[in-house]
This record gives C-alpha cells, sequence and structure tokens, in this order.
C-alpha cells in the first residue's frame, strides 16, 4: 500500500493507494471519534461491482450504514438530489460525528462532500473514488459542489476528508472511455508541474491502456503528489492552486454547451489543454512543437482533441461564467513549458475566438 500526506495542519489527511484497500475502510473509522451511522452515497452500477467488500468490512465492525444511491450522469449534482440526501440523513438520525462516504466517481464524490459540508454545517467525510478521474483529481483537495442551470459548481464550498482509500482493484472494472477520461487529467499533472511524469506517459502509454496496475498505482500516486503539494499550499485557491485548472476553462463550457452528454470531464479536458495549448503558443509562450507534442500523447491515450460542431461564439461567452473570472476578465492558465504554467488575463478577444473556431471546425 502506497500513501500520500496532505498536508493542512489540523485539516491533513492522507490518501492511501493499493489493492483491497476497502478492507481498511472500517477499521479507519473505529479508530477515530467518530459515531458509528454511516451514510454512503454511491451509484446502482457502482455498489453492484465493489458495494459488498464495502459493506461486509462495515459490518465486521459492526457499523450502521444507509445507502443513497444518486442517478448516473452529471445533472445528478443538483440542489435536488442533495435535498433527497439531506432527508436520508436525518431520517436516519446522522449527527455531527457521523461519517458521509462518497463512494463513487467525481459526481458522487462532488454531491457526497457537498452534503458532508452542509449537513449540520458540516461533519466527516471519507472519500472512495472508484474511477481514474476522481482517484487522481476530485477525490484530493476538499473541493466540493452542485451545478446551477447556468454553470457548472458554482455552489459549493471547501470540506476536506478524513482520509481518501482509492483501490485499484476498482479500475479493473471501469469502462475503457471512463480509463481514458482520468488520464486527461493525469495529463495536465505532467503539463502543470512534472515533465517527467509527461514523458512516463509518453514511454507508457500502451501499458497504462492495458491496465498494467503497477504503472498505474505509480502514475495515480504520482498525480496525488502534485495535487497535495498544490493544495497544501493553496488550500483554497487564493493563488496557487488555479494551476489545477489548465484546461478547465474552455472544458467547463465544452461540458455546459453539450448539456454534460457528449463529454466525459476528462475527455472536455483534453480539448480544454489543447485549446489552452494553442492560445499560448498565440501569445509566443509555448513553441509549436510543444503544442504537437502535448496533442500527440493525448491522441496516444485515443483523446478527441477538438469540439467540432460546437459554436465558437457560445463557448466564448460561457467562459464569462468560469469560477476563474473576475471583474469580467477570465484568468487563464497557460502553458510555459512542460512542468510549468501561468495565470494570465486580458488575453485578447481576436486570439481566443480564433482557437475556439479552429477547435470547433475540427481541427
Amino acid at each position: 500500500m502506497e500513501k500520500v500526506f496532505v498536508d493542512l495542519g489540523a485539516n491533513s489527511y492522507e490518501i492511501f493507494i493499493g489493492e483491497n484497500i476497502l478492507n481498511g475502510v472500517a477499521e479507519f473509522i473505529s479508530t477515530k471519534n467518530f459515531t458509528k451511522k454511516i451514510l454512503i452515497v454511491t451509484q446502482e452500477q457502482i455498489f453492484d461491482a465493489h458495494g459488498k467488500f464495502l459493506i461486509e468490512n462495515l459490518d465486521s465492525q459492526k457499523i450502521s450504514y444507509t445507502i443513497a444511491k444518486i442517478p448516473e450522469g452529471e445533472t445528478s449534482k443538483s440542489l435536488q438530489e442533495a435535498e433527497k440526501i439531506f432527508t436520508r440523513a436525518i431520517e436516519f438520525g446522522l449527527d455531527r460525528k457521523s461519517v458521509v462516504i462518497a463512494f463513487g466517481g467525481g459526481v458522487v464524490g462532488d454531491l457526497g462532500g457537498f452534503v458532508a459540508a452542509t449537513f449540520m454545517r458540516g461533519i466527516n467525510l471519507i472519500q472512495i473514488p472508484t474511477t481514474l478521474l476522481a482517484q487522481v483529481d476530485s477525490s484530493v483537495g476538499g473541493k466540493t459542489a452542485v451545478n446551477h442551470a447556468l454553470g457548472k459548481n458554482l455552489i459549493g464550498a471547501f470540506h476536506q476528508p478524513k482520509a481518501v482509500f482509492i483501490d485499484l482493484n476498482c479500475l479493473k472494472t471501469l469502462p475503457e472511455r471512463e480509463i481514458k477520461s482520468g488520464l486527461g487529467e493525469i495529463v495536465k499533472y505532467g503539463v502543470i508541474s512534472d515533465e517527467n511524469l509527461f514523458s512516463y506517459l509518453e514511454n507508457n502509454a500502451e501499458k497504462i491502456l492495458q491496465r498494467d496496475l503497477k504503472i498505474l498505482a505509480k502514475i495515480i500516486k504520482r498525480s496525488c503528489e502534485i495535487k497535495a503539494k498544490v493544495v497544501s499550499a493553496d488550500e483554497k485557491e487564493a493563488g496557487l492552486r488555479r494551476i489545477l485548472n489548465f484546461g478547465h476553462t474552455l472544458a467547463h463550457a465544452v461540458e455546459e454547451e453539450t448539456n454534460y452528454k457528449k463529454f466525459r470531464h476528462g475527455e472536455a479536458v483534453a480539448i480544454g489543454m489543447i485549446g489552452a495549448a494553442r492560445i499560448s503558443h498565440e501569445l509566443d509562450k509555448i513553441s509549436a512543437e510543444n503544442v504537437q507534442r502535448l496533442e500527440n500523447l493525448l491522441k496516444k491515450f485515443g483523446m478527441v482533441t477538438n469540439c467540432a460542431g460546437l459554436d465558437a461564439e457560445k463557448l466564448y461567452n460561457v467562459t464569462f461564467r468560469d469560477k476563474k473570472t473576475v471583474g469580467g476578465v477570465v484568468n487563464w492558465v497557460l502553458m510555459k513549458n512542460f512542468g510549468e504554467v501561468e495565470i494570465c488575463g486580458d488575453i485578447p478577444a481576436e486570439i481566443i475566438k480564433k482557437i475556439f473556431r479552429g477547435l470547433c471546425n475540427g481541427n
């Protein structure tokens, strides 16, 4: 088992990475000053595949639990679904020392985390991410949120988990598309912080797609280390943490314009990274060769790198609802080199629209 420590003072926690990690969840709960009443937020398909291992573990420690299953898809990240879970929590008798377990992918983690952050003004949270994307991204760092009709993740709170359990066995049953979606976020870490990771991905792309668990464990751990370091330095996104949003400004616009149905989050991030890299090149921050290198790796992983058919003007307008927009200025995360990015505002509209038109035309 591998561990990554997220250093946040009183809010510090560990990320546990390995096979059969679910066997340690109940023991962890039993060693803490938690009420042994657990609310599990999950989805039908995830629970059917892996739930029995978690339940058997909780039963072994005589921990009571209730299960709230939410529908598949990004649209479940809503205040309406949150209210249903609040009702379940109240009816089951959760108190301020109880625990919410978010057992699933990014949607489950965000929604379950939001419920934990707001129920009784905040109760304990354990993240058990079951998708590659959630394991390297949304389960770490304490961001919780639901969506609004006018934008993604606009209603939320920072609420750090007490622990994150990453069971590599969950990746064995994951659809191929979900593996690729997670790889979009892992590529991002190579771009923003670690060229060695980026090179490792280039050199091991085939084995990664074949789900070599040793290699997956290595890139998951490294991704978590990078995110943990950034989050430890900037827990609430006052500055440095914004670099984690590389590719996300355009990605969120693409997701919104396709009603969160056409692209997985990591797929949209791949498109967003290409857009950000091309803007960086237009501003003479990086070479055309580096843009191509990024695109080549994403294509190695079988990812789409454009958003053909969408309206460039509409995408441009949607970016102004991005959370990084301050005073009407969109703060873009742009490349300077592999392993180095910077935050830039006041980018000429014609440059952004030019890049968006190219992507919307399938280039």
